[in-house]
This record gives C-alpha cells, structure tokens and sequence, in this order.
C-alpha cells in the first residue's frame, strides 16, 4: 500500500491544482459550493463548472490513456524508448480526424472522434510493420527510426490538411500540439468510455503480453499465440490513444516518461504497472496543463508543449542508457 499512496497523493494535489489555480484562482471554500450548490450568477462557480471541471475530466481521461499506452506499447514492442507520439499513433489519429472534417464538413464531434480510432490502429500496424514486426525481429532502433518517419509524414499531411480550412490558425495549434483549452467541445464521455474499454482489455491482455518478453518459443510452450496477442495488444492502444487524441489532439512524450517512473515505483509485473502509468500519466498532464496556465498568464501555453519540454530531455536520457543489444 506505501507504494501506491505517492501515486494518488499526486493524483489528488494535481486534480485539486487543476481546479483551484489559474488566471482567476478560486477558493476551497468556492469549490465546494459550485459541487455542492452551484449559483448560475457566481462568476467563480461557473468557471469551475463550465470550463476547469471539464478540463480536469479531459486531462484524467487523457493522460492516463496516454500512460498506459505507453507502457503497453514498451512491453509490446520491448522498446524503452516506445510512445504513441514517438511511434506516430497519435499523428495518425490526427490525420484521420482532420482529413474526415475535410471530408464530412462541420459534422458531429462525436463522429468526427470516431475516426481517431481506425488513423491510430493504422499508423500502429504500419510502423510495427516498418519496424520488422511481421518478420518476428523487431529492433528498437528501426522501430523508433520508422515511428520518427512515419510521425513527420504525418504531421506534415495534417498540417496541410488543415490549411484547407478557413479557420486555419486555431484548428492547427490544436492538432499539431495538444491541448485541452477546448474540452467542452469534446465528446468526453464517450471517449472516456473508449478509454475504460481500452484500459480493461489492456489489463485482462496484460499476463499474455509479459509471456511475450521471453520470447516467442517459449510463449509459445507456455500457451501464448503472439500473433493473437500483438493483434489485441495493438487494439487496445489503439483504443487508448485514439480516445487521447479525440479529446486533447497529439500529446508527445507523455507515454514516453511515465512507464519508467511507474516500473521503478511498483515493480516490473505489468499489471500494476498499468494501473500506476494511468495514474501518473493523468497527474503529469494536469500538473502540465495548469503550469502552462500560470507561466505566462492570461496567456497559455499549451498542455502538448509543456509535455514535450519534460519529455525531450528524458527521451535523451533514456536513449543514452540503453545498451546495444539490450532490448528488441
């Protein structure tokens, strides 16, 4: 029990910061009230109400989506420096959002959502295939030199697609970096539902996908089909980062930093460790979204950025500790 009380602490400071700190702070005491009995005409209660308690929905929803994808895609591919940014999953989710609003117009949100889930499996089959997936010899630098590729090609189309649009400038600062200023227009409840479904699958899948890290010959002699397991292992983080994306647009590196800080605070078994990489991806993004409100205020800067200057320097990090030949 010790290990986990650091995880939801931070959990609960980063839902609490989320909600009480920004351009215009707000009370305990106002926090309270606007759960327990919201006044319409209280500016404090419809802030929290209508723009930082959705916010904080999104962000739980999201970064712990993105945490636990990330760890299941290291364990899937048994590569440290895996991520759905990295690897171009969540670029695929993207393009496939943006190109169905150029195709559909001004439809539904929560259609529009839907097509992050087949852009975020395509692009995962895609560099899994790149990276010598269906030859059985994935190696990690060829899988993160596909995933690099594959995630510029990808941005470099969304960022086209969305030049098409007239609302041009906002449409691409959301969807070539991540935010979640716009949680209110998105279909939260569905995709956080999508992001249940993937987190359940994902831990059900958990005990097969460890078999998988001995090897396929022996997986196999424990009863493992890997094929099987690397289909639904794909699925689930498919489901994962496709819900992630849908809400908050491409978040980088969140993935990437979380599973190393999750395995050292509750083992190597890879159950715990998703619940822990959910918890800490959630807690990062929030701790993220509400620094980027307070730096420069009322300015903003972004969720997407902040995560990307935290990950930067630990991709660097982790990259430099890998020895040759130590994983793939």
């Amino acid at each position: 029990m010790k290990r986990w009380a650091p995880l939801v602490g931070l959990l609960i400071l980063a839902v609490l910061a989320s909600l009480l700190l920004g351009y215009r702070p707000i009370t305990p005491v106002d926090l309270w009230q606007a759960l327990t009995a919201p006044d319409p005409t209280d500016a404090a209660h419809v802030t929290i109400r209508s723009i930082r308690f959705p916010r904080t929905v999104a962000g739980l929803a999201c970064g712990g989506a993105l945490g636990a994808a990330g760890l299941a895609i290291q364990a899937l591919t048994r590569n440290p420096l895996a991520d759905p940014g990295v690897l171009g999953i969540n670029a695929g989710a993207a393009f496939a959002v943006v190109l169905g609003s150029l195709v559909l117009g001004q439809a539904d949100a929560g259609l529009l959502a839907v097509l992050a889930f087949p852009g975020a499996a395509l692009a995962a089959a895609a560099v899994f295939a790149l990276g010598g997936g269906l030859r059985g010899n994935v190696s990690p630098v060829r899988l993160t030199l596909a995933g690099a590729a594959l995630n510029a090609l990808l941005l470099s189309l969304v960022t086209a697609a969305v030049l098409m649009r007239g609302e041009t400038l906002d449409v691409v600062r959301f969807w070539i970096v991540g935010s979640l200023a716009e949680a209110r227009a998105r279909p939260l409840t569905e995709m956080a539902l999508a992001a249940g479904a993937g987190a359940l699958l994902i831990l059900a899948l958990a005990p097969k996908l460890e078999a998988l890290s001995l090897g396929d010959a022996l997986s196999r002699g424990l009863g493992t089909r890997p094929g099987r397991v690397q289909a639904g292992a794909l699925v689930c983080i498919s489901l994962l980062t496709g819900a992630a994306v849908a809400i908050a647009g491409p978040i980088a590196f969140l993935g990437l930093m979380v599973p190393p800080i999750a395995r050292r605070l509750v083992g190597a078994p890879l159950r715990p460790g998703l619940i822990a990489a959910a918890l800490l991806g959630a807690s990062i993004l929030l701790l993220a979204d509400t620094a980027g409100r307070l730096l420069f205020a009322p300015a903003e800067i972004r969720a997407g950025v902040m995560t990307a200057l935290l990950g930067g320097p630990i991709f660097v990090l982790i990259a430099r500790r890998i020895r040759p030949g130590a994983v793939g």
